[in-house]
C-alpha cells in the first residue's frame, strides 16, 4: 500500500479522497440492478473507511502521549 500517513493534512486528504471515491461510486450504481453483493461491498468500503479513521486516530493519541 505505502508508508504509514502521519500529516494530519495528509490523513484527511487520504480520508476525504476515499470517500470521494465512494460516493462516486454510489452515484454510479443503478438501484434497479443492484444485487446484494454490491450493497457488501458498499458496506466493506464503509468498514474500511471507519477503520482508517479509528488508525489516523489511534496514531495521533499515542503521539501525543
Amino acid at each position: 500500500m505505502g508508508n504509514p500517513t502521519y500529516d494530519k493534512n495528509s490523513q484527511v486528504d487520504f480520508l476525504k479522497h476515499r470517500l470521494n471515491m465512494f460516493l462516486d461510486l454510489l452515484d454510479a450504481i443503478d438501484p434497479e440492478d443492484t444485487e446484494l453483493d454490491d450493497i457488501d461491498r458498499l458496506i466493506t468500503i464503509i468498514d474500511e473507511l471507519e477503520s482508517k479513521c479509528k488508525e489516523f486516530n489511534n496514531r495521533e493519541m499515542s503521539e501525543s502521549v
